[in-house]
């Protein structure tokens, strides 16, 4: 379906303006054949000494006993193996009875690096939830019975985060808004959270505790929270919350898909950090994607995400309109549509020109990089032509993207195109667009904010 990245193109890192530059149950498991035992091991030892008590009144104990170590080998076994089926249904089941906190504990075969992540929340058929972290290299799981509205602190330690789940699922903002005061723009963030957080402090957007400040003003989150950097989790905890917080004080928090949200969802873990790889994904066995499925509370808010929102007149999207979309007349509720179904769709032999296929491609929304840069043998340079015209459909006078880095926060195109995605290493942390009484300003890390001439 074209799902992977475009091909490397020679035209992309080769600016025409020298201003750019380049660039573009979890207590049995089963990860790489190894096997974890924890929570039933006082069971078995339990289930051992009663059978060395009954066979002390036999005259086989000898070879009662040999049969005895061989149950003791093949029982853990099944168990795992019917845990570990039942896990990768997604579904983590628990005793009846348990709604207290349950440690599981991950041997000492050096799989595992210390390290903290979390919170990755189930919901279940039953209405209750299941919650795990991993703590300090070991997972911790707990389950919650019929509720509402879940709480409940951060595991790892007391950080005096609280989480604030509805059941409910997630509100989702009309595509087309406007009368919007003020609007911060920050793009492809990649798990890169004290980079994230330092922007938005020293902008005004949250205060020192992270909580929102910014009021009725709209926060975009432009895509590509995912990917690269090792604290994406975090990442998206910060911006979940930070949207309902926002939404409490008439502002907004809106979270675009970019291509790295859409790759993670289908399964494609190049560019996934390893920490998360040999952290919880092998510490519960279960495949990156089942940590954001359907039945999880992160996978089921950015599969609410839209792809592309149009706000005072404004075209926010990850990476660009092509031509070709223009061509064919694609809506922006198309959009939204083809790829929230795209992401769960696993058709084999989409049709050849499907619409789906095209906007899941390097055509697509979330790949394009036209505006920017040629790619060699798909599509050249933009014209002045070619963004009027994107213009004209979608009645908007600019055009705010990410996915291609730009030296700094960028006006194109006369203006009519603001990049956004900037080299976070290079400038030491992430630059940010500000809208505010019809201009655009560049905001540096530090807060400091220039006009975009």
């Amino acid at each position: 379906m074209g799902l992977g990245p475009p091909p490397a193109a020679a035209g992309c890192g080769h600016f025409e303006n020298e201003r750019f530059v380049k660039n573009s149950c979890r207590d049995f498991h089963l990860p790489s054949r190894r096997l974890h035992f924890s929570v039933y091991t006082e069971s078995l030892e339990w289930y051992a000494a009663s059978m060395r008590r009954t066979l002390l009144n036999t005259t086989v104990h000898s070879a009662m006993h040999a049969l005895l170590r061989l149950l003791l080998v093949v029982t853990p076994v099944a168990v795992i193996i019917t845990c570990s089926f039942e896990i990768q249904r997604g579904v983590a089941r628990e005793p009846a009875d348990s709604s207290h906190a349950i440690l599981n504990t991950i041997d000492s075969t050096g799989l595992l690096e210390p390290g903290d992540d979390g919170p990755y929340v189930f919901l279940q058929p039953d209405s209750s939830a299941v919650v795990i972290n991993l703590c300090h290299g070991r997972v911790e799981r707990r389950v919650f019975h019929d509720f509402d509205t879940l709480r409940f602190p951060y595991f790892c330690a007391d950080s005096g985060v609280e989480y604030v789940i509805p059941r409910m699922p997630p509100v989702v903002d009309a595509q087309v808004l406007s009368g919007v005061s003020r609007i911060f723009t920050v793009s492809d963030i990649h798990g890169e959270f004290e980079s994230l957080v330092e922007v938005l402090q020293n902008c005004g957007v949250i205060d020192k505790d992270m909580h929102w400040l910014w009021g009725t003003g709209h926060l975009v989150v432009l895509g590509d929270v995912f990917d690269r950097g090792d604290n994406v989790t975090d990442c998206l905890w910060l911006v979940y919350r930070l949207e309902q917080e926002a939404r409490a004080a008439g502002g907004r928090v809106h979270v675009l898909l970019g291509n790295h949200e859409l790759m993670v969802l289908k399964g494609d873990y190049r560019y996934v950090h390893e920490n998360y790889l040999s952290g919880i994904v092998a510490a519960t066995g279960l495949e990156y994607k089942a940590l954001y499925g359907t039945n999880t509370v992160l996978g089921r808010w950015l599969r609410s995400r839209h792809a592309a929102m149009k706000i005072n007149g404004m075209l926010f999207v990850h990476g660009g309109i092509a031509p070709l979309l223009v061509e064919r007349g694609v809506s922006l509720a198309q959009i939204d549509e083809e790829i929230r179904s795209g992401i769960d769709d696993e058709s084999s032999t989409p049709a050849v020109d499907s619409l789906r296929q095209l906007l899941l491609g390097k055509y697509g929304p979330l790949w394009y990089r036209g505006y920017i840069c040629a790619m060699e043998d798909s599509y050249p340079l933009a014209s002045g032509d070619d963004i009027d015209r994107v213009l004209q459909q979608y009645g908007v006078s600019t055009i705010v993207v990410g996915h291609t880095e730009v030296a700094e926060v960028s006006g194109l195109h006369q203006n009519r195109v603001i990049a956004i995605d900037v080299p976070v290493e290079e400038l030491g942390g992430l630059q940010a667009l500000l809208w505010e009484d019809g201009k655009y300003y560049r905001v540096a890390r530090d807060g400091n904010a220039r006009p975009i001439e």
